[in-house]
């Protein structure tokens, strides 16, 4: 790891400044870079062109002066001024790398962060089997959780139930006006049935069905009365579709290696009164107000800044003065809450401001094999001894980009009852939809008509209203499949089941890569064959450079019976000769030190919310390791000390990598 290499020079170039130049702006940046080459260091900073107004002085002048002025710093050996001005950093490479492996030396200890984090990701609706698009959304979540606990970040994941929603309404009028179908009947289809894969096309008939007639909307309205207020036997039936949906999503992500702490269902949300208290804080502070005059009158509205309208709004009246049309409904004239004042009692207690709590109870098996909690307003299912949840410190909500409006308005509620810190510290972490490339549509049998408007276009959109959506356990049992089909070919003399679990490493790590590798405001197309490509861009290629260095290290020991251990044991006392470059080949150090940048890129990715910078990373390192591999041998090198230097460069390398794709979720297999 590099960064507290960068953090140790920052320090003492502060602590120049200071003495020197009486300079103690704790907010000067002293930005670190890499050179273009090692020739010119391998660390550097333009430091002295940013003083060079303020002191008067040529840069040139002003990094000489701190270079002399520096003194030691432990993991470098000189720092020097470059013509140009910049400062060029040379760090003590034998150490470096020593140190990393844990054969030599100590490392500089790594920042502690105290402060919570809740991530809230995946949130689909209970009322159908997961699809494509909500892998994008789970990928990148999951992804910035194992950052934030990379970097030392206290993480705690949240999924949250929209179980009294209109989309679980639908299903449940399904049932009942369509199939006749009560919770003993529901409750034997999920005991015979694929349930999410029932609910799927059921929801499709009964979207149909309202188009066919406007007037059954209300048979829906009356049906999300009776879930919200507990009306049997409607209440228990949702009940039930929910949370067998739900536990479907469950194992749907856990092949993908996705994991949560806590579910909050939105049901308790309700039941407990949270939407009260957070209405009497909304209220007293004046953040909401009840309109008396206009077509908002007798609604409770937040004024909020331009913003465009949703459907979710009334009607908008061409006659409506500017005022109207810049305030948004919390609780309708009806007195029933919309779902953006639900979001906003949900944020005020992620935020640790509602003063009041849910009960909790065991819901599932996590991954690792530690309890899934999941909220409950039912006391006799609550358990008292129960981890500590909500009131973190900072939030990232990971949500598509159609949901910015909303957002911005839970912004807005906390800043509006005077926490602007804490709406500082809400993140709205937004992605584009994903949709299919027309290969891959015509391959899952989605292709549009050769001579319609869609097959004209880029991809091929989907839509789980329509019934129009690849389901995502499908779609990861066709990359599998694929997968399967390759390890077959390339390793046909291992068994079946061992080959098998080889395609699913390979298959989850050609869908995580790819739902991570494009920019999040990107529409993705998703192209099976490009995400399974060994040789391109992708999940599997970079598996592929950790399993080929992992062979290296298995042909030495078969061949020349070192193992690794006792091929790097002598490496303390080993001539520096090679890895200092003295004959001016640096591919073996530039190797280690872009395998150092890992805590660099990932503390990058955090600030910038862009995940596709860390799979272009670690997709430059498997190329940099490929090359590598082919001009630099490790098994016919005669040279001993050579070899033992090559060899912890590639062992450092596989351990940066590897630690790379288990921050996407990826295995890497025994052999591919």
């Amino acid at each position: 790891m590099i960064l507290p290499l960068h953090n140790q020079l920052k320090t003492r170039v502060r602590a120049v400044l200071a003495e020197r130049y009486e300079i103690s702006d704790p907010g000067l940046n002293i930005p670190v870079e890499t050179p273009p080459n090692r020739t010119l260091g391998d660390l550097g900073t333009p430091v002295a062109f940013d003083l060079a107004r303020r002191l008067r002085k040529a840069p040139r002048a002003i990094a000489q002066e701190i270079a002399t002025a520096l003194g030691p710093i432990p993991g470098i050996i000189k720092v020097e001024a470059a013509p140009n001005g910049y400062l060029n950093v040379f760090l003590d490479r034998p150490a470096f790398l020593l140190a990393r492996l844990g054969l030599a030396g100590t490392l500089p200890a790594a920042p502690t962060r105290l402060d919570k984090t809740i991530v809230e990701h995946t949130a689909i609706n209970p009322n159908k089997a997961a699809h494509i698009g909500h892998l994008r959304n789970s990928a990148l979540g999951d992804t910035l959780v194992r950052a934030l606990r990379f970097r030392g970040n206290p993480v705690e994941v949240q999924n949250y139930i929209d179980d009294t929603g209109v989309q679980v309404a639908d299903v449940v009028v399904g049932f009942r006006e369509f199939e006749k179908i009560d919770l003993a009947g529901a409750r034997h289809l999920a005991e015979t049935t694929r349930f999410d894969y029932y609910c799927w096309d059921l929801y499709a008939r009964v979207t149909e069905w309202y188009a066919g007639d406007k007037q059954r909307l209300q048979i829906r309205a009356a049906t999300l009365h009776d879930i919200e207020h507990g009306v049997e036997p409607t209440a228990s039936l949702a009940a039930f579709i929910a949370d067998t949906v739900v536990r479907a999503h469950l194992k749907t992500m856990a092949r993908l290696n996705i994991d949560y702490q806590l579910l909050t269902w939105e049901g308790d949300i309700l039941r407990l009164k949270f939407w009260a208290r957070a209405f009497d804080v909304l209220k007293q502070t004046g953040a909401v107000f009840l309109q008396t005059e206009g077509r908002l009158a007798g609604c409770w509205v937040m004024k909020i800044d331009d913003a465009p309208a949703t459907d979710a709004d009334p009607p908008a009246d061409p006659a409506a003065d500017d005022v109207e049309e810049r305030e948004k409904v919390i609780v309708r004239s009806n007195g029933t809450v919309t779902y953006v004042g639900k979001d906003m009692a949900y944020q005020f207690w992620k935020s640790g401001l509602l003063g009041h709590d849910f009960h909790y109870r065991p819901f599932a098996t996590r991954l690792a094999g530690d309890i899934l909690w999941a909220t409950t307003s039912d006391t006799s299912l609550a358990v008292a001894e129960h981890p500590a949840f909500g009131a973190a410190a900072a939030t990232y909500n990971v949500i598509d980009v159609r949901q910015a409006y909303l957002q911005k308005l839970l912004k807005q509620a906390l800043a509006a009852i005077g926490h602007q810190a804490e709406a500082d510290r809400l993140t709205h972490f937004s992605y584009e939809m994903v949709a299919l490339s027309h290969a891959t549509a015509k391959e899952l049998g989605f292709a549009p008509p050769p001579d319609s408007d869609e097959a004209k276009r880029p991809f091929v959109e989907v839509s789980g209203r329509k019934g129009l959506g690849v389901k995502a356990d499908d779609l990861i049992d066709r990359v599998i499949d694929k997968a399967m089909k390759e390890v077959d070919r390339r390793q046909p003399e291992l068994p079946e089941p061992e080959r098998r679990r080889i395609a699913e490493a390979i298959g989850i790590a050609a869908v995580r890569y790819f739902l991570i590798k494009y920019s999040r405001t990107k529409v993705i197309a998703f192209d099976i064959d490009e995400a399974l490509s060994f040789e391109g861009e992708s999940g599997p290629y970079l598996q592929y450079a950790v399993v080929r260095a992992n062979n290296i290290f298995q042909k030495l020991q078969d061949r020349l019976g070192i193992d690794e251990a006792s091929l790097l044991a002598p490496l303390p006392t080993a001539r520096p000769d090679f890895i200092n470059g003295t004959d001016g080949d640096h591919e073996l150090w530039a190797l280690v030190l872009e395998a150092s940048r890992l805590d660099e890129v990932v503390e990058q990715v955090v600030r910038t919310l862009e995940f596709a910078v860390l799979a272009k990373y670690g997709f430059g390192l498997a190329q940099m390791f490929n090359a590598f591999y082919h001009r630099a041998q490790i098994l016919n090198e005669e040279r001993d000390e050579v070899r033992r230097w090559r060899a912890a460069a590639v062992v450092y390398f596989r351990m940066q990598l590897t630690r790379m794709l288990d921050l996407m979720g990826v295995a890497v297999p025994p052999r591919m």
